[in-house]
């Protein structure tokens, strides 16, 4: 039987995570499909980045709080990643927006009819 630590079994989700994202993102035809695989990059980026300061460095040192220091995660990252969040809700919002004005143009949601010279 296998043992892996948390860090190690994020990382495996989280390259999960971009490999499914990357597929459907070069592959897929449908434009919802493909916001849908690229929330779910962001969401293994996300993941990854949390997993490499996973319980790495101790933000705070004082006497009385050793057992905190032990458990706690370097904030910087953290506040990268919560940025990260609200960009991705805007973005997403942005073009869950864009494939209505498409859909309402072309009566369809397939690239390769949008993208089709005319």
């Amino acid at each position: 039987m296998i043992v892996m630590d948390f860090q190690t079994a994020s990382f495996l989700t989280a390259g999960i995570l971009i490999v499914i994202g990357l597929y459907g993102v070069f592959f897929v035809d449908n434009i919802i499909k493909k916001i849908i695989a690229l929330e779910i990059l962001g969401s293994g980026v996300n993941l990854t980045l949390i997993s490499i300061c996973y319980n790495k460095y101790i933000p705070i040192k004082l006497p009385n709080m050793v057992n905190f220091a032990q458990y706690s995660a370097y904030p910087l990252t953290q506040a990268l990643v919560l940025t990260n969040i609200v960009i991705e809700a805007s973005m997403l919002a942005i073009m869950l927006g864009v494939s209505i004005i498409l859909y309402k143009k072309y009566k369809t949601l397939k690239c390769s009819v949008i993208l089709k010279e005319d």
